[in-house]
């Protein structure tokens, strides 16, 4: 699926870029590079890449500025790397619109499959079917209802709203707030303590195991990914 996708790298380290590039194109992908924001937002329309890797800390634009303008023509998946390693940046960050947040120095395998996991998503925002579907799991956005191996999940509406929103942006990280408002609305952007009861119920009706999970990612202090396979 991730053969031969066209990934532009954004950063201002000619170090990281080589890095990045060196260990991408090892893995199939074709890169493309940008130092600063003035050449990414001029490379986009032009190259039209399948992803971005993204730095925060360029020289001539706020990363969060660049998320913010990209958003408003294009939703090419964005993976941010960044040396800030606070809360509210990367929350900043995932509410501008950007697929994932990765914290320099950064492990290049965990990269690779926030990668992967960005593209399939964005593969999966292309052809959303009417069912969403990963191993036993299933998801029918139309006759809302959710399966594990067969069996139907006992779900409050609630939980199944949760599960259909995380499901169809499965590969990308949702902020508390996102999932909030989509879910209960404005008045209850910032309940974070509602969300995770709603989560733990969840996570006990698909049988997920949050030390080890299988299904509903936690990005601490962020907010959740359900897993893309």
């Amino acid at each position: 699926m991730s053969q031969g996708a066209r990934i532009l790298i954004v950063d201002d380290e000619p170090a990281i870029r080589r890095f990045l590039k060196a260990s991408l194109e090892a893995q199939g992908f074709a890169t493309d590079s940008a130092e600063n924001a003035a050449q990414a937002l001029a490379a986009l329309p032009r190259l039209k890449p399948d992803l971005v890797i993204l730095d925060l800390g360029l020289p001539d634009l706020d990363g969060l500025e660049v998320i913010r303008r990209v958003r408003a023509t294009d939703a090419v998946p964005i993976v941010v790397l960044s040396v800030r390693n606070d809360e509210p940046g990367k929350v900043a960050a995932l509410d501008a619109g950007a697929d994932d947040y990765m914290v320099k120095p950064f492990g290049v395998e965990e990269l690779l499959a926030r990668v992967r996991a960005a593209l399939r998503h964005r593969l999966q925002q292309k052809g959303l079917g009417p069912v969403f579907r990963a191993g036993d799991l299933a998801v029918d956005f139309l006759a809302r209802k959710a399966t594990m191996a067969g069996t139907e999940l006992k779900l409050s509406k609630r939980e199944f709203d949760l599960l259909r929103l995380l499901a169809e942006h499965a590969g990308k990280v949702m902020t508390h707030r996102q999932l909030l408002t989509a879910v209960w609305g404005e008045a209850h952007r910032d309940d974070v303590e509602y969300l995770r009861v709603y989560v733990r119920q969840l996570r006990a009706k698909l049988g997920d195991d949050p030390a080890d999970p299988r299904w509903i990612e936690t990005e601490p202090g962020v907010g959740y990914r359900l897993k893309a396979e």
